[in-house]
């Protein structure tokens, strides 16, 4: 299955990283490469995460990655990386859609 990033969670990957990287700069880049490797794994299984709670939709999924959300979507070709998000923050549904 092909993935394709939205800019939405490029951009959070960015600013997270960033965040990190203040106290941190190798750990940022581990992050991120983590980050990545784990959402690679997802064009083999698919419904590896779980369904989102706030959404009743079964192709909406997340990963749970340390206190990070990703959150995706799937279809029968392609996996939608939509946004990632810290676990305590509120998911703003319009990210989703």
């Amino acid at each position: 299955m092909k993935i394709i990033w939205s800019q939405l969670a490029l951009s959070r990957i960015k600013e997270i990283a960033r965040y990190i990287a203040q106290d941190k700069p190798k750990a940022a880049d581990k992050w991120v490469d983590r980050i990545f490797g784990k959402v690679e794994i997802l064009s083999q299984f698919p419904e590896m995460g779980r369904q989102v709670p706030e959404i009743n939709n079964t192709n909406v999924r997340e990963l749970i990655y340390g206190n990070y959300r990703i959150i995706y979507r799937y279809d029968k070709n392609k996996i939608f990386i939509l946004t990632v998000r810290h676990g305590q923050q509120i998911l703003p549904i319009d990210e989703i859609n």
